[in-house]
């Protein structure tokens, strides 16, 4: 099989890249329609053009990445984003970081957008503006999304149900 893939002028480590890339990747469906092959989520956009929407999210995965939160909360994290006032903002935030992947796009960096590739494209641009308003965004647009904290364990506020010392304030297990 390696002869095969190698005739075609692809390496084995290329096709195994960029069939991670496919499953991974959002799929851009005509004028500011974004859908995931391999989820069920989708995502209309209003002002930002699909691409540039599709890199906001991998950017947010790379930001804050956690395997067992689903993509669809990170779309959710985001899509306050797609507005009037914050639309020119983010263009030209992800075509800034789409240039520092040497035009390849952030979102398919280095054929199947390696992690630690992405990473060290953002850590060089942490201390803009850009990239500390996606990062304070999504401190609370992800993690106040009641859906996700079964995910880490937290069972919500506890002042309705009596408190936390009444209702197992001792009870944590992953400590």
């Amino acid at each position: 099989m390696t002869q095969t893939i190698a005739r075609q002028g692809m390496t084995r480590r290329q096709l195994l890249s960029r069939t991670v890339a496919a499953g991974a990747a959002a799929m851009v469906l005509g004028t500011g329609f974004i859908a995931a092959p391999d989820a069920a989520w989708a995502y209309e956009t209003t002002k930002l053009k699909p691409e540039t929407f599709a890199t906001l999210v991998q950017m947010a995965r790379d930001i804050y990445p956690h395997d067992r939160i689903p993509t669809e909360n990170y779309v959710e994290a985001v899509k306050g984003y797609d507005s009037d006032d914050a639309a020119a903002e983010i263009e030209a935030g992800i075509a800034a970081l789409d240039a520092a992947a040497q035009g390849a796009g952030f979102a398919n960096y280095l054929d199947a957008g390696w992690e630690a590739d992405r990473v060290k494209l953002l850590r060089g641009m942490e201390q803009s503006a850009f990239f500390q308003k996606i990062r304070g965004g999504l401190v609370t647009g992800l993690y106040n999304q009641k859906a996700v904290w079964p995910l880490f364990g937290y069972e919500g506020e506890s002042f309705s149900k009596g408190g936390y010392i009444n209702r197992g304030f001792d009870d944590i297990n992953w400590l």
